[in-house]
């Protein structure tokens, strides 16, 4: 005998779990743990810890009272007198430096995109001093900029070029353009590896191509060249300008800010709040204002020279 209502079937929900690991996820996660936890002790964590920082009464000589106080150490430090000189310091760091390293990395490079007898050995020596630590190459600069017995001095004496000996380091108007000259030679290495990497895959079939067009070599440079390597411009440009404000190694080794704060750097300023006035808040506060100013100007650089379409032909 058949029942006339249709027994109705029950809906069984499975509960799942959310998120479920599979064997190669387990695996994976535990190989990216120890990274991910590195990152997080090291970086993250101070980065958040610095942030904080920046709004707390934070100074070494009192550590019982770190109460929150706003925005008063930051303008705490926009206030001060020599920050105005600190800012247009970093400013000539920047982007005197940026354009000697771009303008002479790219000249090497042409050059070493050639083959000659020995390029080998020169590249050696043209790359080496990326190599090297920065402070030690303050070191060596700053004996070379030595006012008294530094071998600048005594090349320009003995050429007739000076008749004096010149203070580079303790003059205010020689000390900022002294650093700013050890900065082009240290990095123009960097735009020369880049660039030349860059060259090299360029297909030699377009510069044959326009040989038979009858384009000249600047015609070559402005319209094969150029276009072609411009996303390694850009990217290196953009890298530079963060590494070069971020690297006080060269003038803390050759003036340590002097003489009378003259070559002070955003960065070296937020040492010497650390090393000396020993005020972790007003410190935090130079280094967020460093972040957010490294933030626009990415973002403003990237906007205005239209990143995803360079090298586009």
């Amino acid at each position: 005998m058949v029942d006339p209502q249709p027994q109705r079937k029950q809906n069984v929900v499975s509960h799942k779990p959310f998120f479920t690991f599979s064997k190669e996820g387990k695996f994976i996660f535990l190989c990216l743990f120890p990274a991910m936890l590195l990152v997080s002790v090291f970086i993250y964590y101070p980065l958040f810890k610095g942030v904080l920082m920046a709004f707390q009464n934070y100074t070494l000589f009192d550590l019982s009272n770190r109460a929150f106080i706003g925005l008063e150490n930051f303008r705490a430090v926009i206030s001060t007198a020599e920050f105005s000189t600190v800012a247009w310091n970093s400013v000539l760091w920047v982007f005197v430096s940026l354009f000697f390293q771009l303008t002479l990395g790219f000249i090497l490079a042409l050059l070493l995109r050639r083959a000659f007898k020995g390029r080998g050995i020169y590249q050696a020596f043209v790359f080496f001093p990326w190599a090297m630590s920065g402070f030690l190459i303050g070191l060596i600069w700053r004996w070379m900029f030595n006012g008294q017995n530094g071998v600048i001095n005594d090349l320009l004496l003995r050429t007739g070029i000076i008749e004096q000996q010149i203070p580079f380091l303790s003059d205010p108007n020689w000390a900022m353009i002294s650093v700013i000259i050890a900065n082009i030679w240290y990095g123009t290495t960097f735009f020369a590896i880049m660039i030349l990497a860059a060259l090299q895959s360029i297909p030699g079939e377009l510069y044959e191509a326009a040989d038979m067009d009858g384009a000249n070599k600047i015609q070559q440079l402005t319209s094969i060249t150029i276009p072609f390597i411009l996303p390694t411009l850009l990217a290196t440009t953009l890298l530079r300008v963060i590494w070069i404000l971020n690297f006080p190694d060269l003038i803390y080794s050759m003036t340590n800010g002097g003489p009378a704060g003259s070559t002070h750097i955003i960065t070296t300023y937020m040492i010497e709040k650390i090393m000396y006035d020993q005020n972790y808040g007003e410190a935090s506060a130079i280094g967020v204002i460093i972040i957010l100013s490294l933030l626009l100007f990415a973002v403003f650089f990237l906007l205005v020279t239209n990143y995803k379409k360079a090298g586009d032909f």
